[in-house]
């Protein structure tokens, strides 16, 4: 089977980036034909030279595209529109393929794809990662209602024109579902994690950075990710604060984005927060195993309730427990395995007591880590998860 695939925001694991796509199509290479067609606009920010930028046996069609989290709305968009005006052309120059593969977002991917489906007559195959549009509406990005309903339409148009849909989690398949599509044509495939990186992390790997970071003793609450609009970064800095004067509490944070420049102020006012650079997707997993807890922060957004964001799957990978704010299938899933804790968004002091509560509760954060790590290999392999995505792929290209 020849697989195309469109997906802008392509990484490599040497990059600070979930990867997704990375590890199932190194696993469909083995297979299949891959072609990539994505922008180059990562590649700057490999920590890292270890990996192919792309898998073996993948043909890769790049085009030259800049994209940075740190870019404003109009910035954003003129990326966006770029990109589709090149992979619409690069796509219709290839090879006709059994299937194209959509992986959104932003919602410009899976439109192309959907022209580019018509005018060659192959079936594609919608993949959402983020709800669109309802995300940068929520997120006051798009203010006129005129262009909502127009994004609204679209988006409604794409899930009628898709072959099937794949959704990172429950809420989001619930969320198309109501839309009126048939729950036939969605199926939810976990974002997961790349259990065999988590557990090639031993305790020397973690010695060597508890040494190097100077945090032997101390008690290390992680987060890992983008510092963006949307990840409520204000309310663990205001958490930070509250904290600063526990002893054995620090905060380390690696990651890039929006709120950069006020974190690396708050460094340099108090004694327990530690900024790191951005790690490639192997040393992530070495933080981790390092930490005593982690953090999956969003804004108290309703489009957020419904997210599937990597740190949650790789810190329970490597034992460790989480702090869920999103009131949503997250919620649920630590509290059905018992495997981290929930506190509303946008409430540091709320978040703060819980931080200290859970820390000072040594037995309860060791059962947690064990649920998670055991839960973790059983649900969040991404070698299994991409035998689903393989089933769907074929299933379409059939017919």
């Amino acid at each position: 089977m020849h697989i195309t695939i469109l997906h802008q925001h392509h990484a490599s694991p040497d990059c600070p980036a979930t990867c997704r796509q990375y590890s199932f199509m190194e696993k469909l290479a083995r297979r299949h034909k891959i072609t990539l067609v994505a922008t180059n606009a990562w590649r700057i920010l490999q920590v890292t030279h270890t990996y192919s930028w792309v898998p073996k046996g993948v043909e890769l069609k790049e085009c030259t595209v800049a994209y940075a989290n740190k870019m404003g709305v109009v910035m954003r968009m003129l990326s966006f529109v770029g990109f589709a005006a090149c992979a619409f052309y690069k796509l219709m120059r290839l090879k006709k393929p059994d299937v194209l593969w959509a992986v959104s977002v932003p919602l410009s991917v899976p439109f192309v794809v959907a022209q580019v489906a018509r005018l060659r007559n192959v079936p594609w195959v919608f993949e959402v990662q983020d709800l669109w549009p309802c995300f940068p509406i929520e997120m006051g990005a798009v203010r006129y209602k005129w262009v909502q309903r127009l994004l609204y339409k679209m988006e409604y148009s794409l899930y009628k024109s898709a072959a099937h849909i794949i959704t990172l989690s429950p809420d989001m398949t619930a969320y198309v579902v109501a839309k009126g599509i048939d729950p036939a044509k969605v199926t939810t495939v976990l974002n997961g994690t790349d259990i065999e990186k988590a557990a090639a992390i031993n305790d020397a790997d973690v010695e060597m950075i508890q040494v190097n970071y100077k945090l032997n003793g101390k008690q290390v609450v992680l987060y890992a990710g983008t510092y963006g609009r949307a990840n409520d970064i204000p309310t663990i800095m205001q958490a930070v604060e509250l904290l600063a004067k526990e002893p054995t509490i620090v905060f380390v944070l690696t990651g890039t984005g929006y709120y950069e420049p006020q974190l690396q102020e708050l460094a340099q006012r108090v004694p327990n927060l530690l900024l790191l650079p951005p790690q490639s997707r192997d040393q992530v997993f070495g933080l981790f195993k390092l930490a005593d807890l982690s953090l999956v922060t969003f804004n108290d957004l309703p489009v957020l309730k419904s997210n599937s964001p990597a740190k949650f799957y790789d810190s329970l990978a490597c034992g460790t427990p989480v702090i869920v704010t999103n009131p949503g299938w997250t919620k649920t899933f630590v509290e059905n395995y018992s495997c981290g804790w929930y506190t509303p968004a946008e409430q540091p002091a709320a978040l703060a007591q819980t931080i200290k509560q859970v820390l000072g509760d040594k037995p309860t954060l060791k059962e947690a880590g064990c649920n998670g790590a055991t839960i973790a290999r059983e649900l969040f392999d991404r070698r299994e998860l991409v035998k689903d995505v393989e089933a769907i792929l074929n299933n379409v290209a059939k017919r």
